[in-house]
């Protein structure tokens, strides 16, 4: 299990003063770029010649399955990992300046803070390594935890306890916000409040990386995504552009022609049973209709929609790991 050390690293929770425009300027109007980046741990190479960029005042998802390289992409832009080749920049400079880490905060997958500090103690804390915090009532009321106030974080349920480092990563009002799978352990309600605590950060100007293995979340939240498989970024684009360039339509239907000759037809990249009918997957769905109707008079229980992001993310990943071998 990862651990991030929130009391010996204050400065990747938060953050404090409003990006300058020179710094936008020295990096060609990025916040934070990863430029022809490789990183090994020995022989296993995590990351692969890769160029990122994340812009100002937008939401970044960062996806891919587990060991793609999406946290060490991560640790790399807080300073906490080094690169074997290639140039991290953030604010235009060097991630472990600590200018440009007071700057910026971090929400990493498992945080560990001290159990017997209740909530606000821990806020006041953290608040305390800031000039200019964030008031604590407003980092309370962006986690949901004004009635946990006073409660011992150790007496927490996994969900509060992330709800907690959220409202940490928030105490030094940061302009650049790194978020690992920020609502693991949450309920749908709380889930949404946080998207639209993040929403409500980027109308203030600020600008976040996520990484999510929710991927309605990346498409409620993301203005783009970026997929990265083996060590490489293997597509990007705004989730509508994912979308269209792999996935296509969705038919299901209750059909007597026989798989075969669905996988047959022109532009059908998947046909798969779904308990008594058949889920078709296609660049276009006319066409295929058409062959349908044609084939099948008997053909009930039509429906016809556009594919999520979850079935482009995973024809992407999975052509990706054909070519890989």
């Amino acid at each position: 299990m990862r651990r991030m050390d929130t009391l010996k690293e204050p400065a990747l929770a938060a953050t404090v003063e409003r990006a300058r425009p020179t710094d936008v300027i020295r990096s060609n109007g990025a916040v934070a770029t990863l430029e022809r980046v490789s990183k090994n741990y020995g022989s296993i190479r995590a990351l692969s010649s890769v160029d990122f960029q994340v812009r100002p005042g937008e939401v970044v998802a960062l996806l891919g399955p587990n060991g793609a390289g999406k946290t060490t992409a991560v640790k790399l832009l807080l300073g906490l990992l080094q690169p074997n080749s290639g140039k991290v920049r953030v604010f235009g400079g060097d991630p472990t300046n600590p200018e440009n880490r007071m700057r910026t905060g971090a929400m990493l997958q498992v945080g560990r803070v001290p159990e017997t500090l209740r909530v606000r103690e821990h806020i006041d804390l953290f608040s305390t390594y800031y000039q200019k915090p964030m008031p604590a009532t407003a980092v309370l009321g962006a986690a949901g935890l004004e009635k946990l106030n006073d409660r011992k974080f150790g007496d927490l349920s996994g969900g509060q306890k992330q709800r907690v480092l959220f409202a940490l990563a928030l105490c030094g009002n940061p302009d650049l916000l790194f978020l690992d799978e920020p609502t693991v352990g949450l309920d749908v309600e709380a889930r949404r409040m946080l998207w639209e605590e993040i929403r409500q950060l980027v109308r203030r100007g600020k600008t976040v990386l996520l990484t999510t293995h929710y991927l309605q979340e990346a498409d409620a939240l993301a203005d783009r995504v970026a997929v990265i498989n083996k060590g490489e970024i293997i597509a990007e684009g705004t989730p509508a552009q994912i979308k269209a360039q792999t996935a296509g339509k969705k038919i299901r239907c209750i059909t007597q022609v026989p798989l075969a000759s669905l996988r047959d037809l022109p532009g059908v990249s998947e046909v798969k049973e779904d308990r008594e009918a058949i889920e078709i997957h296609a660049v276009e769905a006319e066409p295929v209709l058409r062959e349908l109707l044609a084939w099948d008079k008997t053909l009930s229980g039509l429906e016809v929609t556009s594919a999520g992001l979850e079935d482009a993310f995973l024809a992407l990943t999975q052509e990706g790991a054909a070519s890989v071998n």
